[in-house]
């Protein structure tokens, strides 16, 4: 079966609407065992800023098997080959559960040696199977209906995300215990477990024949030089090394430097993804409109404005209240949401059929192997930076300004490779701002806009 096979009565695929109520339940998982609650519990086990860079790399690092998986997929199949993956996962939160337990008998050193062997078995299994998912439905969704799709998918995940936080620091509370983490863990394997009966139900595709017959080595190479992919490869390494480990040693800052609590950090947490809903209610319909290249272009100069504001936060000249925290949360996550959305649209475009799961694969490793090393760098820089505060012109140069201040110039970096992004088809930035400054309240500002 293709994209254009067998579709509903509204063009989608019978079974489809399988792959949004995957994605919520897998969000209702994911979030806590690779987001905030899980560096939490890292800092509860004293870990360090080091240690959290690993813990953060460690899933995008493992993505790396991706490369010599994408030659079986097709043998096994997408939808058999991605449930196997998902399964094993699934095991290693149960097992992740039990470490908080452990406590009785183990050392905070030797349970957090425990949690990190998990998560590398964890993550092992999902950056194998993981090959399967951008091919398997790339193949599923028409292309005038992806950027649709994509805004489905991200709003689902965004929703779940938000509620998964929100829930998790209802029940850690201000100062958690060992019992109240192993709840969380326990509750992740159980939304994973209920992921896997949706995914069960997602239509399964073929592979093109050709790739799956054959017997010439896979030409890295010529993939990689592929010019339009090459120029995609290159923005999406200074945006994983821009974005990797952001949310990691953010969440680190709020908890230690603005001395929030651990219920106050994932409240905050939680409501960034309310920008990423909002996020897709501005960009969500324009993508396909206006195709990914402004819609990147918007979104990165928005992201250089936000590291700027955390950089102003970490060297005080703002003061950490309330409203200019929630504010760059909202930004982060209406950012990341929107860039995901665009970035995944135009990897869709650019892949060709043929060698479609390798095109996949390299690109979705050239970014997760920057992601890995990122954080693992930022944490060494900001333990190296240590404790050490300058003071100058009224701002402070310490560990997280320092941090923050160099992410935003990767940001920057990162807007400059986009620029010289291909989109045959694309519209320029000021027709997409002329839109969404016409259908948004910002509306009565177009007046000001230049003309001709």
């Amino acid at each position: 079966m293709t994209a254009a096979e067998t579709t509903e009565k509204d063009g989608w695929a019978p079974g489809l609407r399988n792959a949004y109520r995957f994605v919520t339940f897998n969000a209702l998982s994911y979030q806590i065992v690779l987001g905030s609650p899980m560096v939490l519990y890292a800092k509860h086990l004293e870990a360090s800023a080091t240690v959290l860079g690993i813990i953060a790399g460690m899933m995008p690092l493992l993505v790396i098997f991706q490369i010599p998986a994408a030659s079986y997929i097709a043998r096994v199949g997408y939808r058999r080959f991605y449930l196997a993956g998902w399964s094993m996962r699934v095991m290693f939160i149960f097992l992740m559960g039990l470490v908080p337990v452990t406590a009785a008998f183990l050392e905070p050193a030797s349970r957090l040696g425990l949690l990190l062997f998990l998560l590398f078995g964890f993550n092992l299994s999902r950056g194998i199977s993981s090959a399967a998912w951008l091919p398997w439905i790339t193949a599923l969704v028409p292309a005038q209906r992806r950027g649709h799709y994509l805004a489905r998918e991200s709003a689902c995940n965004n929703a779940a995300s938000c509620a998964t936080l929100l829930l998790t620091g209802l029940i850690l509370g201000r100062q958690p215990g060992g019992w109240q983490f192993a709840i969380v863990f326990v509750f992740s394997a159980l939304m994973g477990l209920a992921s896997l009966a949706f995914l069960n139900r997602m239509p399964d595709v073929q592979s093109p024949a050709p790739a799956r017959e054959n017997p010439n080595p896979v030409p890295w190479r010529e993939i990689a030089r592929y010019p339009p992919f090459r120029k995609l490869l290159r923005a999406n390494f200074a945006w994983s090394m821009a974005y990797g480990g952001l949310t990691t040693f953010t969440v680190a800052f709020l908890k230690t430097a603005a001395g929030m609590t651990a219920d106050k950090v994932l409240y905050v947490t939680a409501l960034s993804y309310l920008g990423g809903l909002g996020g897709l209610v501005l960009f969500g319909t324009r993508l396909d409109r206006h195709g990914s290249k402004p819609v990147l272009t918007v979104t990165l100069l928005g992201w250089v404005g936000v590291l700027a504001g955390w950089t102003l936060l970490a060297a005080k000249a703002l003061a950490p209240r309330w409203g200019v925290i929630l504010a760059l949360q909202l930004a982060m996550g209406l950012g990341y949401a929107v860039y995901q959305m665009a970035n995944t649209r135009l990897a869709m475009a650019t892949v060709p059929v043929m060698g479609r799961e390798h095109f996949f694969a390299l690109f979705s490793v050239v970014a997760n192997l920057t992601l890995g090393i990122a954080p693992m760098f930022w944490g060494l820089l900001i333990d190296a930076f240590g404790p050490h505060e300058f003071r100058g012109l009224g701002l402070a140069l310490n560990q997280f300004s320092f941090f923050f201040l160099l992410v935003t110039l990767a940001y920057a970096a990162t807007l400059a490779f986009c620029r010289r992004l291909e989109e045959p088809r694309a519209a320029n930035v000021e027709a997409l701002l002329r839109d969404l400054l016409a259908q948004t309240p910002l509306r009565s500002w177009v007046r000001f806009w230049p003309r001709g």
